[in-house]
């Protein structure tokens, strides 16, 4: 059965189409991810899901309930972390979880078992009497992410949960979200970390609205046409913006100290860029052909549909 359903879901402001007929479904279960750019619809997208918007045309079902016939029923089955959770800087961790559970209306009797559970789940029993205000950028997310829980919900909805979190923080999120799907609570996340794309059991890339691929992360990255050629140089920035204006075909991607340059002949385009490296006094360690990574196709999808170069 499906947790989720969209029907040709649409929504304009005006002019803008911010989600352009979406028509997909997530499984019960599923650890789902909207991927997309800045402005590409995913927190519309989450809006619509949630029940806090209603659609200019279409429609979507959520845990059996329709977002608009049935919103009311949509918010006692989901819980949802926006991009700025609402907690209470003022309040301590077990107050905001309490005053959570209010808002959810969670019987009094088995609330405390339920919020022990939750804090000991995100592992912030020890942290429970200090203020909301004075916790850690992760520590904070873990308490949003413990609030949206407390009332049980079946399926989850977190806009860009890791965020601005610190490596180490966004690793114990993701372990917390692994054991909710072994809970069997179902997970719609959207991303801004195309690593973080990689756990989720399937993917839909969006962009203005509109869905560009969906499937397994292994299945989005077979759409990509090109091939990937990885450089290593000691001055992968500059390298970078040298191919970038010498290599206007071809779309370049900077990862840490390796390049990756996208092209249908791997051949060439290595004899070509080592020359221009060369030229520009910058030394290449390494260079060879490598799979595609989502990023790889995230960026050459969005330049195929813009009929040019398209550079994070």
């Amino acid at each position: 059965m499906d947790a989720i359903r969209l029907q040709n879901l649409t929504r304009r402001f005006g002019d803008v189409t911010a989600v352009d007929q979406l028509t997909f479904s997530v499984a019960e279960g599923e650890l789902f991810g909207l991927v997309g750019p800045d402005g590409a619809g995913k927190t519309t997208t989450m809006r619509l899901l949630t029940a806090i918007m209603d659609p200019t045309d279409g429609d979507a079902w959520v845990a059996g309930h329709h977002s608009v016939r049935e919103a009311e029923a949509i918010k006692d089955s989901i819980g949802y972390m926006s991009q700025r959770f609402g907690l209470y800087s003022d309040l301590t961790v077990l107050q905001n979880m309490n005053f959570y559970a209010d808002i959810y209306g969670v019987a009094r009797r088995g609330r405390g078992e339920q919020i022990d559970r939750l804090l000991d789940f995100s592992h912030l029993a020890p942290f429970k009497q200090r203020l909301a205000g004075n916790l850690s950028g992760g520590m904070k997310q873990k308490l949003g992410l413990a609030c949206a829980l407390i009332h049980t919900p079946k399926v989850l909805f977190l806009d860009e949960p890791t965020n601005g979190v610190d490596p180490v923080s966004r690793r114990d999120f993701w372990r917390i979200l692994y054991q909710l799907i072994r809970d069997g609570v179902t997970i719609f996340l959207s991303t801004a970390y195309l690593d973080e794309a990689e756990r989720c059991s399937r993917l839909a890339l969006i962009d203005q609205g509109g869905l560009l691929a969906m499937g397994t992360p292994d299945e989005v990255k077979q759409i990509m046409r090109d091939k990937i050629l990885q450089l290593q140089t000691v001055d992968a920035r500059r390298a970078a913006a040298v191919l970038r204006n010498e290599l206007p075909e071809s779309s370049v991607g900077l990862f840490g100290d390796r390049i990756h340059v996208a092209t249908r002949d791997l051949d060439a385009t290595q004899k070509k860029a080592e020359a221009i490296l060369r030229s520009a006094r910058i030394e290449v360690s390494c260079a060879r052909p490598v799979p595609p990574t989502l990023e790889d196709v995230f960026v050459s999808v969005l330049a195929d549909k813009e009929g040019g170069d398209h550079h994070e």
